[in-house]
């Protein structure tokens, strides 16, 4: 109780959605929790046996605060003082205190134990123990990486379908930010997998993470390549990855070779027995497109059956801009003289620290949840740009799995480091292709497998030991002078109209309104925090302990491991945008997944609530070094000690038939049809998602609500311009789209930089050309004003975009 300047205050107003109660706030080592009584259901007395209304607790853990700020009682205003948080899970709250001395005891204890702790064993997992049946769970158990590479169809002893399982990281030595076991080609040994690693970031080289069943074509991933300005190239990188392009064919090509392996004939496609379709399915427009540059940029002479040539692809998710510039200091992306029998494609996907900041504008627009029930600012929605990345992150699985099971191709995915983009890229598209990972189970295999295994960095990304930026103190008066201290850039910036707000709200009395039935009234808390067994009103009196279950030893070892505060810039929420990404699948084909809305949202909230070991630290050896295993609970025996409150009524049983619509193994999402995820930001959906969205734009109207991230289906179809994620392709040969320049005009970058450090562009080799001429001839994005998303960059912007990748 070290951090705890208070423990219990009685008398504080809780303010939420423009609703107002009074209760007591209590401040345990792991979380807030405000106890009020509704107003009884009646109106009658006491005494003619009127029905008392029960105890309420809202329970909030300290991690999953994002931002606190205290407003000191100003000596002009009657109003009280006030400490508002905004939560991860998007809940906002205002406390009221009428003492001001309590409120700046309240606001200290918040922040020590939220921003204080200094080591990740601090945090509320170490200490938390379930109450049955959750705890006879054993949810470490559920993913097994031999177990999963088995079910794909590969193990230690046979090799039929050209695919090991090697041991050369199981001390974590070679590759620390890798899983232990890593699935490699037949044919490469691992001394070959020595001198590959050495060309990827962080040796990070490419190693599978699924196999279809059908074709055998693979999914593998990795990071980027170390090119750098001079050109670097690794004889063993290429071999590697021309044999996984060659797992699939009896006879691989030699080094070199500029043909391409064509797949063997799919046996069957579904659990009939019926033949793969030689036809592709009806695919949107924008779809159709990308198969046809893919096709094109990597043609041969001679004719083309759909289905059976093989077009393996490199998918780098940067933009290209982004790529080319990484190539200054010593990384960038393949050079394709060299991966002859592959083709390159580039992805739009912008990097962490677009996604935090499109993020923080939704936040903006609903930063007044506390103090009002007015809905979001739909414009400030629309000009977030947050449903934008969500479908062109969605674009990129589509992509990926189209080629996949359409195209019999083999799809190596890196972005920069290869644990953000290729993450989601990763695991949306195995989402798409296989029924399993459908399924509850499946869907946790699939986190296990693409995310922490892999090492997504959940600690750096998420911030959990937060930080002191994210709270802030306001009308603190220094010498007889006000002090305004300016909120965080967290999506909970100061303004004039917020204030007002507050004020008109915090000073209004008796409007607090007990027959209020909304989903989304604070009485109606979620509960589900609290022990299994428990009712709200029996918790407080059995507050989690401050014991550890860890040896004398762990607990000495864990004293050593401090870890860095959080670096705000580092965080960004990509497993965030995953998760929305699944949503929407799940939204468009509800009959095809197992799991329903409320698993994924829960999965949300636990990502920050720290109750569970699961996505602590960054990498699967922190984890082992941590015996995160032993000393922590599974995020899964939550979930499967509730399973019945997760499952989707409507599920199909996940039963694969690809001659019958609705039952093919392949689901894709659909274009244009990205909506918010109303649910998860605590908002009814026809706040967020209004009808009106959905009409068709004309004239003008149609480039300002493409900027403002309206519809974009509405956009494309008022001007029949299709709209994907593909900006380029590039082979050995050919360019098609915004590529780097393929032959050097004034050193290994051509005259990229004499552009971007903002010298003309002379029309010829300048990037800016490059990129405008490219995207005009194949009518992608905005070659001209076809749409802003994706028009030619200016050599000011395209030098902020490279300072923004670069950090």
């Amino acid at each position: 109780m070290e951090r705890t300047r208070i423990a219990r205050v009685d008398d504080v107003k809780l303010v939420r959605r423009g609703e107002q109660v009074e209760g007591t706030l209590h401040l345990t080592p792991h979380h807030l929790i405000f106890c009020h009584t509704p107003p009884s259901l009646t109106h009658e007395p006491a005494s003619l046996g009127s029905q008392r209304a029960k105890p309420k607790e809202i329970w909030i853990t300290y991690p999953i605060i994002q931002t606190c700020t205290l407003r000191l009682a100003h000596p002009t205003s009657h109003l009280p003082s006030s400490i508002r948080l905004r939560c991860r899970d998007f809940t906002f709250v205002c406390f009221c205190l009428s003492n001001e001395k309590r409120a700046r005891d309240v606001y200290d204890s918040i922040k020590a134990w939220t921003c204080k702790l200094g080591r990740v064993e601090k945090l509320y997992a170490f200490t938390y123990q379930p109450q049955s049946p959750e705890k006879e769970i054993k949810g470490w158990d559920l993913y097994d990486a031999k177990r999963e590479w088995e079910r794909l169809g590969i193990s230690e002893k046979d090799s039929d379908k050209g695919w090991r399982i090697s041991k050369v990281n199981t001390d974590y030595r070679f590759s620390p930010t890798y899983p232990a076991l890593l699935a490699v080609p037949s044919a490469i040994s691992d001394n070959t997998l020595n001198y590959a690693g050495r060309y990827r970031s962080r040796t990070r080289l490419p190693v599978l993470t699924y196999l279809h069943p059908v074709n055998n074509c693979s999914i593998t991933r990795s990071s980027q390549p170390l090119v750098g300005v001079r050109g670097n190239r690794s004889i063993q990188d290429e071999k590697l990855l021309l044999a996984i392009f060659s797992t699939s064919h009896s006879t691989p090509p030699r080094l070199g070779s500029s043909s391409r392996p064509r797949s063997r004939q799919s046996p069957q496609s579904s659990s009939s027995g019926s033949p793969t379709r030689d036809v592709p399915p009806d695919l949107p427009d924008p779809e159709a497109l990308e198969d046809q540059m893919i096709s094109r940029a990597s043609s041969e002479d001679g004719p083309k059956v759909y289905g059976a040539q093989q077009h393996n692809l490199i998918v780098d998710a940067r933009p290209t801009v982004n790529a080319l510039a990484m190539q200054a200091v010593g990384l960038g992306s393949e050079n394709m003289d060299n991966y002859r029998f592959a083709t390159k494609a580039y992805l739009g996907i912008d990097n962490i620290h677009v996604m935090r900041d499109s993020l923080n504008k939704v936040i903006d627009a609903l930063r007044d949840s506390d103090v009002t029930s007015i809905p979001p600012n739909r414009e400030a929605l629309a000009k977030s740009g947050w449903l934008k990345h969500i479908a062109n992150v969605l674009d990129g699985a589509s992509l990926i799995a189209r080629q996949v099971a359409l195209q019999h191709s083999h799809v190596l995915i890196h972005c920069s480091d290869g644990w953000d983009r290729t993450s989601q890229l990763s695991a949306l598209s195995q989402l798409c292709l296989d029924p399993y990972y459908r399924t509850l189970e499946g869907f946790i295999v699939l986190v296990e497998k693409d995310w922490v295994s892999f090492g997504h960095m959940f600690n750096h990304r998420s911030g959990f030991l937060s930080s002191e930026k994210w709270f802030a103190v306001e009308n603190e008066r220094v010498g007889g002078n006000d002090n305004h201290t300016q909120r965080t850039s967290l999506g909970t910036s100061s303004s004039g109209a917020g204030h007002a707000l507050e004020n008109a709200f915090l000073s209004a009395k008796g409007f607090f309104n007990k027959d209020n039935n909304s989903r989304e009234s604070f009485v109606e808390s979620d509960g589900e925090l609290q022990p299994y067994d428990q009712s709200p009103s029996s918790n407080l009196s059995k507050k989690p302990a401050n014991t550890s279950k860890t040896s004398n030893k762990d607990s000495t070892t864990s004293e050593k491991t401090a870890h860095p505060p959080t670096k705000v810039k580092e965080t960004s929420p990509i497993f965030h945008q995953f998760l929305d990404a699944a949503y929407q699948l799940q939204h468009q084909h509800p009959h095809r997944f197992e799991f329903n809305e409320r698993f994924l949202r829960r999965l949300l909230y636990h990502l920050y609530s720290c109750q569970y070991g699961t996505f602590l630290y960054n990498n699967e050896r922190e984890r082992v070094e941590n015996h995160v295993r032993e000393r922590t609970r599974s995020v899964w025996d939550y979930f499967l000690s509730r399973r019945e409150m997760f499952i989707n009524p409507e599920w199909d049983g996940g039963g694969v038939d690809d001659n019958v619509r609705g039952k093919e193994r392949l689901v894709l999402p659909r274009d244009g049809e990205c909506r918010w995820w109303s649910e998860v930001f605590g908002r009814a959906d026809a706040e967020m998602n209004p009808k009106s969205t959905a009409t068709v734009l004309s004239g003008s109207q149609t480039g300002t609500h493409a900027r403002n991230g309206g519809s974009r289906k509405a956009a494309e179809h008022a001007q029949d311009v299709p709209s994907s994620v593909l900006t380029g392709v590039e082979t050995a040969d050919q360019a098609m789209g915004a590529v780097p320049p393929v032959k050097s005009t004034t050193g290994p970058l051509g005259g990229f930089f004499d552009n971007v450090n903002g010298k003309p562009d002379d029309g010829k080799g300048g990037i800016g050309a490059q990129l405008t001429a490219g995207i005009k001839g194949l009518g992608i994005g905005n070659g001209g004003a076809k749409g802003p998303d994706r028009r030619a960059k200016s050599p000011g912007r395209l030098e902020r975009e490279m300072e923004v990748e670069m950090q």
